[in-house]
């Protein structure tokens, strides 16, 4: 099967200019990342960051973890919905991106309340304390089955773990035999039967599987 995109240009814009504008501040973020970085496709984009805002706003959390922080954009639209006096602890292994992320940070709304951490998640994940609210995973997929249970385990009762990119460019649904395809179409199963959850996914840009610890 011939790899597809989810949301072609047009659908895109539609769905764009019907949901809350970019805030300027994610504007910058995008458009530098698009002129910086070798792989700005990375980038979470408008129409999934106000998704992550608006599902951090109706948990109101007071605790977010995430695994992958790239440029930014995802972390300062999870931010949004941080409860008074909430945290995010964002991670990354990307150390030339840390001054610039950095920079974005500390001239954020939520400069006090992110905690930026470079390094192994497998190794600062179980160092950091919990419970967290809300999760969300975008880091090498490879490791994704086991950043979920790291994350589920630091997670209470109710919590939300969101995973990104868990359909491939609908690579997962097709007869494509590559072993990343393999590894994320084999995690999606075993979510999929996991009782100690409830989940979907939605269809949005690449696939967000959303989790919640039952």
């Amino acid at each position: 099967m011939q790899a597809m995109d989810m949301f072609d240009d047009l659908l895109t814009s539609y769905l764009e200019k019907t949901c809350d504008v970019e805030p300027a501040w994610l504007q910058h973020i995008h458009r530098e990342t698009y002129i910086k970085e070798t792989r700005p496709h990375m980038l979470s984009g408008h129409y999934q960051g106000r998704l992550l805002a608006f599902l951090s706003k109706l948990v109101s959390p007071h605790r977010i973890l995430e695994v992958g922080t790239f440029t930014g954009y995802a972390t300062l639209c999870l931010a949004e919905g941080l409860a008074e006096g909430g945290e995010i602890h964002t991670i990354d292994n990307n150390v030339e991106l840390e001054e610039r992320v950095r920079g974005y940070f500390e001239s954020s709304e939520w400069s006090h309340s992110i905690h930026y951490h470079i390094g192994d998640a497998v190794t600062l994940v179980p160092q950091l304390e919990g419970p967290f609210d809300l999760v969300f995973i975008d880091a090498d997929k490879k490791n994704n089955g086991l950043y979920y249970e790291l994350a589920l385990e630091k997670s209470r009762r109710g919590g939300l773990i969101l995973i990104d990119n868990v359909l491939w460019k609908g690579k997962v649904v097709g007869d494509a035999h590559d072993a990343q395809t393999q590894q994320i179409a084999a995690l999606n199963k075993q979510l999929g039967a996991d009782d100690r959850v409830d989940k979907l996914i939605l269809p949005i840009r690449d696939g967000v599987y959303l989790l919640r610890k039952r």
